[in-house]
């Protein structure tokens, strides 16, 4: 059950792009100074990074969830450490291109899936930044994307269809997109997931699926909503 912050910040954002900003420093109050800070990946974040510019002294440095994110934490002057270096991180900051009222996600329209849920896994705190267009009461509106290694892609858009969702290959340039992991991107249309965590179970063990893009195991505990009334906390 979602609960709202009894205090909503007021904005005078009326664009997307504003709300996105907005939002990206509302998330400021989640860095924990002196401790390196998990950032994802996406539009939103990247206005989170350009806001995390103002405290690169206080922290020190970030675990990244994609290349794209990397390169814009390093041109800020931002160090970047491999996960592997990190037992665990305070926060993880991301967004979401679907939200329920209990913090699961539907995420991956950047790419970035399969790190953004490794940089998740090691956070004790995630908190994704959003706009209120994101906010669903059932997961599945979104086509869910799904990593997979090339050679089962087939294979895993029959099991799909078996449960009535149509899987099309992501493509790019018309080529099919290639993931910082060396992988293809399966986007799922037509499912209505009412059970997040058994979904996202069931599925990561397909073989081939390397990450599904339902976060119900990694979910959000906090969610910074924007819209243009403000910037509205739930947590889960």
């Amino acid at each position: 059950m979602t609960t709202p912050s009894p205090n909503t910040a007021p904005i005078a954002a009326s664009t997307q792009d504003e709300l996105k900003a907005q939002v990206g420093r509302a998330a400021l109050a989640y860095v924990v100074p002196g401790q390196i800070v998990g950032v994802g990946t996406g539009s939103t974040v990247n206005k989170f990074i350009e806001a995390l510019a103002s405290m690169r002294d206080q922290i020190p440095g970030a675990v990244s969830s994609s290349l794209a994110s990397t390169e814009r934490l390093q041109a800020l002057g931002i160090p970047v450490l491999d996960a592997n270096e990190v037992e665990s991180l305070a926060v993880y900051i991301d967004g979401a291109d679907e939200i329920d009222g209990k913090g699961h996600m539907v995420k991956g329209g950047g790419a970035a899936l399969t790190r953004e849920k490794i940089v998740a896994a090691l956070a004790r705190q995630f908190v994704c930044i959003a706009d209120a267009s994101k906010q669903v009461e059932v997961l599945g509106r979104f086509p869910l994307p799904v990593e997979v290694i090339p050679m089962a892609a087939q294979r895993i858009a029959r099991s799909f269809a078996a449960l009535g969702g149509e899987a099309t290959l992501r493509l790019k340039d018309g080529q099919p997109l290639v993931t910082d992991n060396g992988q293809h991107i399966l986007d799922v249309r037509g499912l209505r997931i009412t059970d997040p965590l058994g979904f996202e179970s069931e599925v990561n063990q397909w073989p081939g699926v390397v990450t599904v893009g339902v976060f119900a195991h990694q979910r959000a505990n906090v969610c910074l909503l924007a819209s243009p009334a403000g910037v509205q906390t739930l947590l889960f």
